[in-house]
């Protein structure tokens, strides 16, 4: 008798995934946000392209918008407009009628702003935690289901907020992190973002968002006349057109 060795087992890979969306598909029906499935099959007319974040100076500048199949991120301090800019995005993801996801461990999204702007909140997927306070794996949790996120696909745009997380918390992450997220959405139609107080990581074909500290704008000829009639936010662009 002669024993051959059989191939050694791989895991199926599209089995695993199928199996994380049947995960995640479950978890939105039981919290009643199935209206935001859709299919994960990338669009051949859509992978590679842009997602339009509705705003024409910004998207000139990134080429269309945020690389779908990519990793981008939004950069910049408190008030500096990363907020609104986020909710821009959503909003025009949310009117071209797509699934989106916002994953945002230290609750500083706000529903009614972000209606107020456009975003579509049936077609938002808020991941927000269960309660708000000192917790140092917050961060790690928030990772995690973004990735989870990621896997699943059927979402055209997924924002990690991390811009309030502590930067302790952020240095924990492997410095493989970032790589294994980009890893993951490449070949999607999914534009994968992130927010931070500073630059955290973008793929090579994403962008980075760099928002400056805004200029302050006055109304009124003379110093005591003088009213304040709004900020105008900064920013740079690094990478991100094709």
């Amino acid at each position: 008798m002669i024993l051959r060795r059989g191939p050694a087992y791989t895991p199926d890979l599209g089995e695993e995934k199928a199996k994380m969306r049947a995960a995640l598909e479950s978890l939105l029906r039981a919290h009643k946000l199935d209206g935001t499935l859709t299919t994960t099959a990338p669009s051949a007319a859509r992978e590679g392209c842009a997602a339009p974040t509705g705003r024409a100076d910004l998207d000139a500048a990134l080429g269309g918008g945020f690389r779908r199949g990519q990793l981008s991120e939004i950069a910049g301090a408190c008030s500096s407009g990363r907020s609104t800019l986020a909710a821009d995005a959503l909003a025009a993801a949310t009117r071209r009628g797509e699934a989106a996801a916002l994953v945002d461990p230290c609750d500083a999204f706000d529903p009614a702003a972000a209606a107020a702007r456009g975003v579509a909140l049936g077609q938002l997927l808020w991941v927000r935690p269960a309660r708000v306070g000192a917790d140092d794996h917050a961060a790690a949790r928030a990772l995690k289901a973004f990735s989870l996120i990621l896997q699943a696909g059927g979402f055209g745009l997924v924002i990690l907020d991390l811009a309030d997380a502590a930067p302790a918390a952020i240095r924990r992450f492997p410095f493989t992190t970032w790589m294994r997220i980009a890893r993951i959405v490449e070949g999607s139609d999914t534009a994968a973002v992130l927010i931070g107080a500073s630059h955290l990581a973008r793929s090579a074909g994403g962008a980075t968002v760099a928002l400056d500290a805004p200029s302050v704008r006055w109304q009124g000829t003379t110093s005591r006349a003088r009213v304040f009639a709004g900020l105008d936010p900064a920013l740079r662009v690094i990478g991100g057109r094709r």
